[in-house]
């Protein structure tokens, strides 16, 4: 679906025309060539996203993929914001990809920061670790996904196909590592315009279904890279960066 390279540090998946919809950094609908997930040095603190951006795909040989973009509107003016892009201190020496049948995934799994949600608050906040995001800059955290399917998808089953991809994501982790996910995931969904019509992407369609299973695959398979003596830095050792959501919201009947 997706021709994969890694270059500098830099992931990108190029398929002209893919439609997008990312949760990221300078996020929501586009279309575009290609979509990238680029690695950050540990401390990084850029603040100019757009021009790191540039500088990151120059430097990988990707700086040409704007001159096929097009923006929501098709265009085709080449603009290279149109590209998501997302941004992980997770090397892509650890990015994982898996398919099946009309779908496609790839994952960066880092756990440094993880953030939990537990289902008693009051016992977490006595027992579990950080509850509130620590100073200074993240660690080599955050899980990052791109899901594409070869379906054409409505727009409503664009948005929930990102739903699907975290909710696939979060059992996946809690399974493996005891975090449903980290302070700063990112989900980005591409389809094809061209593609058969599907108005539904829920965990019962042939989309959902397998964008599931690729996610799970996907994120499991860089899991098992970034940590290949299953060292994660869970709710059982002590992050160095991560939250704990142990508020409790009022209940109220509406």
């Amino acid at each position: 679906m997706f021709e994969a390279t890694v270059s500098e540090g830099v992931l990108r998946l190029r398929r002209p025309g893919t439609r997008w919809l990312s949760t990221g950094w300078d996020g929501g609908r586009s279309r575009a060539a290609a979509a990238y997930n680029v690695t950050v040095s540990e401390g990084f603190d850029r603040t100019d996203l757009a021009a790191y951006r540039d500088e990151r795909l120059a430097r990988a040989g990707f700086a040409g993929d704007a001159d096929d973009s097009v923006g929501d509107g098709g265009s085709g003016d080449g603009d290279p914001d149109a590209s998501p892009a997302l941004f992980t201190g997770v090397s892509m020496d650890h990015a994982r990809g898996a398919r099946l049948g009309p779908a496609v995934a790839y994952a960066t799994v880092g756990l440094s920061n993880p953030a939990m949600l537990p289902a008693d608050p009051a016992s977490a906040a006595e027992s579990q670790g950080p509850t509130e995001a620590a100073e200074g800059p993240p660690g080599p955290g955050t899980v990052n996904l791109v899901v594409g399917t070869t379906r054409r998808l409505a727009p409503g089953a664009a948005a929930n196909l990102v739903a699907v991809a975290a909710e696939a994501k979060a059992a996946t982790l809690l399974a493996a590592a005891g975090v449903p996910g980290t302070t700063s995931d990112a989900v980005v969904v591409g389809d094809d315009p061209e593609g058969k019509p599907a108005a539904f992407s829920g965990s019962a369609t042939a989309v959902g279904g397998a964008a599931r299973a690729c996610v799970r695959d996907a994120v499991r398979a860089s899991l098992r890279s970034r940590y290949p003596d299953g060292d994660v830095p869970g709710p059982a050792a002590d992050a160095e960066h991560g939250v704990v959501t142990d508020e409790r919201a009022e209940v109220f009947d509406p």
